[in-house]
């Protein structure tokens, strides 16, 4: 069974800072992993890419939040983590993360709401 298990979300005013986790387990960590990401979704939004960071150690991030926000991973690619600086009313949105597998899929978690205030 594959687990990614998100944290860190919640409620922040502008301006303000949070870290979100995310932590895999199970049969997840028996597979070649290629890229960890985060991905959010606003009301009434699609689903979007909001940071990625690969196998080969390349990073991507979204326009809008290139310069405030920074993905990371630890070296066994069991956690990937998503630092959120200088957060905006419009970073509001239900957060995930996901795994690409080289050969076993795409796997995602469950969300996180991470909600900005004016």
């Amino acid at each position: 069974q594959v687990q990614l298990a998100e944290s860190g979300g919640g409620l922040v005013q502008a301006g303000g800072s949070l870290r979100l986790s995310c932590a895999a387990s199970g049969s997840i960590l028996k597979y070649a992993r290629t890229s960890m990401a985060w991905y959010r979704q606003a009301p009434g939004k699609q689903r979007e890419l909001v940071a990625r960071i690969t196998i080969a150690r390349t990073t991507d991030y979204a326009d809008s939040v290139k310069g405030r926000f920074t993905i990371s991973r630890d070296p066994a690619w069991k956690m990937v983590y998503l630092g959120m600086n200088d957060v905006r009313p419009e970073d509001t949105a239900i957060y995930y993360c996901y795994v690409g597998t080289r050969d076993h899929g795409d796997y995602w978690g469950q969300g996180t709401q991470v909600t900005v205030s004016s």
